[in-house]
């Protein structure tokens, strides 16, 4: 497997740490291969900067230290030091459980009081015989146990639970298709171990996805869902350190059939559609999907298996307005495409029953300070896509459809709910929170 699997991903955040070293990388794979190959201390996590291509392998993960926003980074966490759980007898067990099953806390491994240890971090340095947590390093049949700080009991056994199975292996015969967006399964718990936070709950982490803003999501219980097209289902966790985390569901080895059903033309938002159009609005050939230049992206279709992301087709895999594409022209990121409409008969039927076909005109300005704009605009200033309103991912806010009721936060069009100096919205770019949007004033003389 690829040596990334071991390593948790987030996404713009830097770690406060002491033990550090610097490296120069090329890549993520190179920078885990120096944390793989540390030996100044335990290497539970490394930073990478992808401007500078710089590697810091940490000894310190998130659970460990302070956590703070920083754009240019990608924290990678060893998934086995976040682990809280036991698997088996618990010898790769490297959690931070630090007192035993009675309550008494644990000695330190290196030290000699008030026991001296048969089992030190020189004699099995691959033990993880750090400070004074829990460890297994002679096998025990009973699991990870310590040293105790009580003169008279030399040693104890810690309470680790045991990982459910469903962290390693989900509920018999479960798998999700596609990316999960429709799994309905019971799995509660993260893929290190985690249980599921209620998505009735807003303890320990505040967020939107509720049953009210997704009545179709089946946000029921804490199962593990994706209501938001993530890579496959999550859920936030009841750990404070840690906001949400996938969850270890396989994917089916059976594609669902794509429905035919006007997947020629444009039908809603057009994400159904599988037609073979592969050129912008403003004529720009559209990029292939399973390409990364000249504009390098996460849409690609290996891990997208439903979303119809072939050749350089338009396609709509993030519920935008209509279908889009990344361009062959290196200085326009994305464009929408012109998609023939399948509502022509539809017209045809409500012009003899005499019904209005109201077709919305686009509102490509705004006035004073655009708190009055209701268009259609999901786009910022320098290219990016608005992220939608009642969406927590990539940033969570507080600038609800519910907070907010009067300011028509719908999907993700640009909106001004807090009177800033024009409309503007949060991106789906994980690095930049939010920025106004690609709109122009309207001229004071322009006719209503």
């Amino acid at each position: 497997g690829d040596i990334l699997d071991d390593y948790l991903r987030t996404d713009g955040v830097w770690i406060l740490t002491r033990n550090k070293q610097f490296y120069k990388t090329n890549n993520e794979r190179e920078c885990a291969e120096k944390c793989d190959a540390e030996r100044n201390f335990t290497c539970r996590a490394f930073l990478f900067t992808r401007k500078k291509l710089e590697c810091l392998t940490l000894a310190e993960n998130a659970k460990m230290t302070v956590m703070f926003t920083s754009t240019d980074a990608v924290l990678y966490e060893k998934r086995i030091y976040l682990m809280q759980c036991k698997r088996g007898i618990g010898t790769d067990y490297r959690g931070t459980e630090a007192k035993t099953q009675r309550g008494i806390p644990c000695q330190k491994w290196a030290e000699k009081i008030p026991h001296k240890p048969n089992y030190t971090p020189e004699k099995h340095p691959s033990a993880g015989l750090e400070e004074n947590y829990c460890r297994n390093p002679d096998g025990d049949e009973s699991g990870p146990w310590c040293y105790t700080t009580d003169p008279a009991m030399r040693f104890d056994y810690c309470a680790i639970p045991e990982c459910e199975d469903q962290v390693t292996h989900p509920g018999e015969g479960e798998c999700m298709e596609c990316n999960g967006e429709d799994d309905r399964g019971e799995v509660s718990r993260t893929e290190s171990g985690l249980e599921c936070q209620r998505w009735d709950a807003q303890e320990p982490h505040m967020h939107g996805f509720t049953q009210k803003h997704y009545p179709e999501k089946d946000l029921k219980m804490n199962y593990c869902r994706n209501p938001d097209g993530e890579l496959r289902p999550w859920c936030f966790t009841t750990s404070p350190n840690k906001r949400w985390e996938y969850c270890n569901i396989p994917r089916c080895f059976t594609r669902p059939p794509v429905s035919g059903l006007d997947s020629q033309c444009l039908s809603g938002k057009g994400e159904d559609y599988r037609g073979r159009i592969a050129n912008t609005e403003s004529g720009n050939a559209c990029q292939h999907w399973n390409t990364q230049f000249p504009h390098k992206h996460g849409w690609i279709p290996d891990r997208y298996p439903c979303k119809g992301l072939e050749e350089n087709y338009c396609r709509n895999p993030d519920g935008e307005k209509k279908p889009w594409c990344y361009t062959t022209n290196s200085s326009v990121r994305w464009e929408y495409c012109t998609i023939p409409s399948c509502d022509r008969t539809e017209q045809g039927i409500a012009g003899m029953n005499n019904v209005p076909v109201q077709v919305p005109l686009p509102e490509e300005c705004y006035r004073g300070k655009g708190q009055s704009y209701r268009g259609t605009t999901s786009v910022t200033a320098s290219g990016k896509k608005c992220q939608a309103w009642n969406s927590m991912f990539p940033h969570w806010h507080i600038k609800t459809p519910d907070r907010f009721p009067d300011a028509d936060l719908r999907d993700n069009y640009c909106r001004n709910p807090d009177g800033d100096s024009s409309p503007w919205c949060f991106t789906t770019d994980p690095n930049t929170i939010w920025e106004y949007c690609n709109l122009k004033r309207c001229d004071d003389h322009t006719q209503e």
